[in-house]
């Protein structure tokens, strides 16, 4: 395991605030969005992401961010930030703050570990963003996987065309295969350590992937 995982896990359970799921994500080879952790109104001059950004609060207290409306995208300019931060700040006094990074929107997926009562920590993948409950396009295999598996898992999407070029829609099925491998490895090393795992939207390109938004939950010490 590398050091900065355990690090940042040492001692943990329950769940973890996003920048902290990102940051172990790319421990893992995993891309996300550019963010930084923001406490003070100080903190936004001379920040290391460019505009549009969005600002959500960041704390392991608060899972569903937009039940809460700690989310506020496409914010344009640093003056405008500053607004949204005063009203955040406000809203969540004793929270961290985050200021996302906006990407370019791709085809959504989502990826995710679940740990199932007959066969423990299962990695999934299905077609993301608003769809998601809705058409419940989804695919599992048991922890650990191997590449024809993340293929299969791919190919039982009934919405994997999105993923194939449908309507000249510029999207890498290979990346998603190769996201859903690093998914399952993440998972295998720390199979005793998570309870769930939620990347949701992951935007796919055609040279490259994103994780926009990202859960998990550890589990609970005994």
């Amino acid at each position: 395991m590398d050091a900065a995982v355990k690090k940042l896990l040492a001692g943990r359970s329950g769940a973890l605030a996003e920048n902290e799921v990102k940051d172990l994500l790319r421990a893992y080879g995993i891309p996300t969005t550019r963010y930084q952790v923001v406490r003070d109104e100080k903190d936004l001059k001379g920040l290391s992401v460019r505009f549009p950004v969005a600002l959500k609060v960041c704390s392991a207290k608060i899972l569903h961010k937009t039940d809460v409306g700690g989310v506020r995208l496409n914010i344009q300019n640093e003056q405008e930030l500053r607004q949204v931060f005063k009203e955040f700040r406000k809203k969540f006094p004793e929270e961290n703050l985050l200021v996302d990074q906006m990407e370019e929107k791709g085809v959504e997926i989502i990826i995710g570990l679940v740990q199932d009562p007959t066969f423990d920590l299962s990695v999934m993948c299905g077609i993301g963003g608003v769809f998601t409950e809705l058409y419940k396009d989804v695919s599992f295999r048991v922890v650990p996987i191997d590449a024809y598996d993340a293929a299969q898992m791919v190919e039982e999407l009934a919405g994997k065309k999105l993923l194939e070029g449908f309507r000249g829609i510029k999207a890498n099925k290979q990346l998603v295969i190769d996201l859903v491998l690093k998914v399952s490895a993440l998972g295998e090393e720390l199979i005793d350590l998570v309870d769930q795992m939620d990347l949701n939207p992951v935007f796919v390109y055609e040279k490259r992937v994103c994780v926009v938004d990202a859960k998990l939950v550890l589990k609970k010490e005994e």
